[in-house]
């Protein structure tokens, strides 16, 4: 296992491939050439047993008596009795034996070994009466013995002679058909060589198979894993090739997908490194300029006054923006449950109008607040939806030109409660429109350089997520305008406390 865990998918893929074909195809070969013995074996007995019937019946057509001088007589049917015995010996490589009831053996048909006076007495008298009860019971018999000269398939046949006038068939003997085993077993000796041809041709082109499909199924990790080693070191433009089976082009799918997120989310890294070091440096030159200036006298005294609500302006700036990277992160990591409450959502958008009445005025903006049903109660935890509606209504009334119009419209729905805050700004651009809920995004970085950070619609769409409602831009054409979902609450009067918090 060790072995294997160092090799490659691929190389590991063929090893477990191959060994599991090399055993199934050693395993098929091995009963096939089991089933091609068996069955050689059972035609050549088969054919034995043709020859012992062929020469039953020739012995059947002799009488009793001519057998006890048939060496020494000639008649048609014992001249074929002897060509036959031959052409037996000659094809099979087996000899014959005439055994008559009494045990007697009559001849021995086998040219070869007519000399040889010892196998005429190659079955002893209790194989003789062996043979016999079961040649008087009329039964074939085919085995395998054991003798001096080694194994042996043995044949035995009855033969009988038929009375024409009392139509009575009588048992007179039996034939004897016997070949050494090696004779037998020559017969399918070169269906080892067929069966091992067939199994190694059959092995090598399950190999190419194998071979071919393991390829093709780990060259996409490869290449997958190619690409991670890619991305590991900062390359996240590379992508792995969709190809291969089902669910390897949906990993790889998968794959790409991840890594186009992360690509876009190192981008939106850059981009907010960049705005935050942007954002920080402006200030802080600030404040190190005017400490520096009223330090060595540059800036009189009589202006001490004026630089240093500067620089206090610049700190407010600065803490705005630490807070908001500080509420995000914790939104992200959930270190704060959510306390959910009955409350009037239109009270509380109220409060946060009345918060930024300075900033209105300034730009002489107009409200228009339009609420269809008053009060109007939502269940949610009231700081955090504050905190929505004051990033809300920032946006709108800094995108706002002077003398512009912002509204605030809620209304209560079937089954949730809308609240809607737009602006007659520029609007938001088609190619924007996607990413305002992203982090560190910015829409309006030519514009409004210096005045936000791109946090405060990212901090509104965790917030709504965590409430499990959502918040979407409705239209960006001739101003903003933005809708979040609320569920409706009791109307129970639940009070608040103004958190105060702003976010950008």
């Amino acid at each position: 296992m060790v072995f294997l865990r160092s090799l490659s998918m691929f190389s590991r893929l063929l090893i477990v491939f191959l060994a599991v074909i090399l055993v199934c195809v050693g395993v098929l070969s091995a009963l096939s050439y089991i089933n091609l013995r068996d069955s050689a074996i059972d035609s050549r007995m088969n054919a034995l047993k043709t020859q012992a019937r062929d020469m039953a019946y020739l012995a059947s057509r002799q009488s009793y008596d001519s057998f006890s001088s048939i060496l020494g007589t000639s008649s048609t049917a014992e001249e074929y009795m002897k060509w036959k015995s031959r052409r037996i010996y000659q094809e099979y490589n087996a000899y014959i034996m005439v055994v008559d009831r009494s045990g007697k053996t009559f001849v021995y048909y086998n040219e070869s070994t007519l000399q040889d006076e010892s196998l005429q007495n190659a079955l002893n008298p209790d194989e003789i009466a062996a043979y016999m009860e079961q040649a008087l019971q009329g039964k074939e018999v085919v085995r395998q013995t054991q003798s001096a000269a080694g194994p042996l398939f043995t044949v035995l046949v009855p033969w009988v002679q038929e009375n024409a006038l009392t139509n009575q068939r009588t048992v007179m003997g039996f034939i004897l058909i016997q070949t050494a085993a090696q004779t037998v077993h020559a017969a399918y000796q070169g269906l080892i060589w067929q069966t091992a041809l067939a199994a190694i041709a059959m092995f090598l082109l399950a190999a190419a198979v194998v071979f071919f499909i393991a390829r093709q199924m780990s060259r996409p990790l490869a290449a997958m894993a190619q690409a991670a080693g890619s991305m590991a070191r900062g390359d996240f433009q590379t992508r792995a090739p969709e190809e291969g089976g089902k669910e390897i082009q949906e990993l790889s799918q998968a794959f790409n997908q991840m890594a186009a997120q992360l690509s876009s989310l190192e981008q939106s890294r850059r981009d907010f490194v960049a705005n935050v070091s942007h954002e920080l440096r402006s200030p802080i030159t600030s404040i190190q300029g005017f400490a520096q200036g009223m330090l060595d006298g540059t800036i009189p005294p009589e202006q001490h006054a004026q630089y240093l609500q500067v620089i206090t302006d610049e700190t407010h700036r600065l803490s705005k923006l630490i807070g908001s990277l500080l509420n995000l992160s914790r939104m992200e990591n959930e270190e704060t449950s959510l306390a959910y409450t009955d409350f009037d959502v239109n009270e509380l958008a109220r409060r946060v109008l009345i918060s930024r009445m300075t900033q209105i005025e300034d730009k002489q903006l107009e409200i228009d607040v339009q609420f269809d049903s008053d009060p109007c109660f939502v269940h949610a935890d009231a700081d955090q939806i504050q905190q929505v509606i004051i990033n809300l209504l920032d946006n709108a009334i800094k995108f706002t030109p002077e003398k512009g119009t912002v509204t605030i419209h809620t209304k209560e729905e079937k089954d949730h409660v809308s609240l809607r805050v737009k602006d007659t700004g520029v609007g938001i651009l088609p190619q924007d429109a996607p990413h305002i809920f992203d982090r560190f995004y910015k829409a309006d970085k030519a514009h409004t350089v210096g005045k936000g950070t791109g946090l405060g619609l990212a901090i509104c769409y965790r917030i709504m997520e965590r409430h499990g409602q959502h918040i979407r831009l409705v239209s960006g054409d001739g101003g903003a305008e933005f809708e979040i979902t609320l569920e409706k609450g009791k109307n129970a009067g639940g009070q608040h406390g103004d958190s105060g918090k702003s976010e950008d």
